[in-house]
């Protein structure tokens, strides 16, 4: 049974945020002096700075660096309600969000909705290769990531069969656009560099490190030019690259690809693998999308009017990884952007006291960017290309001026600054709980009490849609 909606007392425009990433974050900042209500819903306490997030699998930064308090960040603005909770529903005819509180349910009506709920990771069909290899989408996935990656090293030190310190020593990467290339990189680096020298048994530079793209070149967006450095400076780092390939398999024991011009299947004993090949829309979109009478592409965006709106529904928005608007890339500025003119449009018709009219959505690109290694990174912005150190010096500046707050910025300063000047990482902490949690959650959904209620903490990671007729009736 649905719970009643409610909405703030004041009776004002009332705008619903779905996310705290980049995209709901900025909406939500900029209707900071606004006549409205805003009420922002997310599944985590956190706005995470997803592009850095590598950097904490690889033990350079903390989690709290990247991920601020979301009631902090908004802690001085008054018309701003955060709830944590994991929506479940959205009616776009009603204009009713539905979500689960940790076990209680709660409805939000709107009069604008501002859909920004992002997007996960995407196995091409092959789910269950996830149990094998984590994707690089939230602070648990780093977390694991540096579980597995130093607990490899560990088992590598006091096992005595050669094969398997070979098979432990062995760390593929999935999918070679910019996660994948600055993730095997840093990979590279602690190798070759930080954990030199720290074990009695293992070298580790013996490390061998894959990484595996259908593509016919790393860093695909970047062009070919680009995508050639980064693949040279990788290979003088240790990398292997593997090109025009497909994985066809992830299971315990390792990779399987297939080269895609001689249909010849290569298996890779490996201890630890990283999936970062692709990406799916929240399914909220899907949800949204055939209420709305549009469809979603295959990877689940929402095709939205030149003003970020779906259909006929002009109060509703869509934007980020959600959306699908003149090959907008899935990144962090055009979030950004489309929050800031979604919330612009609301402010407009709030002041008007009527539809207003709107100006199409201008995506500026201020270009792309990774880094490879210390001191070098790839830059595209427009027609201009730089690599090397001064790319490493706009990519380090850029990141810092993106991070929301000044202590983090500091911080994420201060750690990189250390990082330069010392081959030692601080944030290598490991702990059981942090490499088995996410499969131990998806074991305990197989398990539900006598009254079909499941707990909590497998509420909380359910994606939308899983259980709900199950739980419709108990809850």
């Amino acid at each position: 049974m649905t719970p009643q909606p409610t909405r703030p007392a004041a009776g004002r425009h009332h705008v619903v945020i779905v996310g705290a990433g980049f995209g709901g974050l900025f909406a939500a900042k900029r209707l900071a002096d606004a006549d409205v209500d805003v009420t922002i819903i997310d599944r985590t306490n956190h706005h995470l700075f997803q592009p850095l997030l590598y950097q904490v699998a690889t033990g350079i930064l903390s989690e709290g660096e990247i991920a601020p308090s979301i009631r902090q960040i908004l802690a001085n603005q008054d018309n701003v309600r955060v709830v944590k909770a994991e929506v479940r529903g959205i009616d776009i005819t009603e204009k009713v969000v539905t979500a689960d509180l940790g076990g209680k349910d709660a409805a939000f009506s709107y009069d604008s909705l501002i859909l920004a709920a992002g997007a996960g990771q995407s196995y091409f069909g092959n789910d269950h290769f996830a149990e094998f290899a984590p994707g690089m989408k939230s602070i648990d996935d780093a977390l694991e990531i540096r579980a597995r990656l130093t607990g490899a090293f560990e088992r590598a030190e006091i096992t005595t069969d050669p094969e398997e310190r070979r098979r432990l020593m062995t760390f593929v990467v999935v999918g070679a656009g910019p996660t994948g290339v600055e993730l095997a990189g840093q990979l590279a680096e602690m190798a070759h560099r930080t954990l030199r020298g720290e074990f009695q048994n293992i070298n580790t530079e013996d490390a061998r490190i894959l990484l595996i793209d259908g593509s016919p070149q790393v860093l695909p967006p970047m062009g070919k030019k680009l995508g050639r450095k980064a693949a040279r400076q990788l290979q003088k780092l240790g990398v292997d690259i593997i090109l025009n390939s497909m994985v066809t398999d992830v299971n315990q024991r390792g990779v399987t690809y297939k080269d895609m011009k001689t249909e010849q299947e290569t298996f890779v004993p490996a201890y630890s693998k990283i999936w970062s090949a692709g990406v799916a829309a929240n399914p909220l979109g899907r949800h949204v999308a055939e209420q709305a009478g549009v469809e979603a592409d295959r990877a689940g965006r929402v095709p939205v009017n030149p003003d970020l709106t779906v259909g006929d529904h002009r109060e509703l928005f869509v934007i980020g990884d959600m959306m699908s608007l003149d090959r907008i890339p899935g990144m962090a500025q055009p979030a950004l952007q489309g929050g800031e003119y979604a919330a612009r449009a609301i402010i407009a018709d709030v002041e008007k006291g009527s539809p207003a009219e709107r100006e199409p959505f201008s995506y500026f690109d201020k270009g792309s960017m990774a880094i490879v290694s210390r001191f070098s990174a790839v830059v595209k912005i427009g027609n201009a290309e730089l690599s090397g150190f001064i790319g490493w010096v706009l990519w380090l500046g850029v990141h810092l001026m993106t991070l929301v707050g000044f202590r983090n910025r500091f911080v994420a300063a201060m750690s990189w600054g250390l990082n330069v000047l010392s081959r030692n990482r601080w944030q290598l902490v490991a702990t059981r709980q942090q490499l088995h949690a996410r499969n131990a959650i998806r074991k305990l959904r197989e398990y539900e009490d006598k009254d079909g209620v499941r707990s909590i903490e497998v509420r909380d990671n359910l994606k939308f849609g899983e259980g709900r007729d199950t739980r419709a009736d108990a809850d």
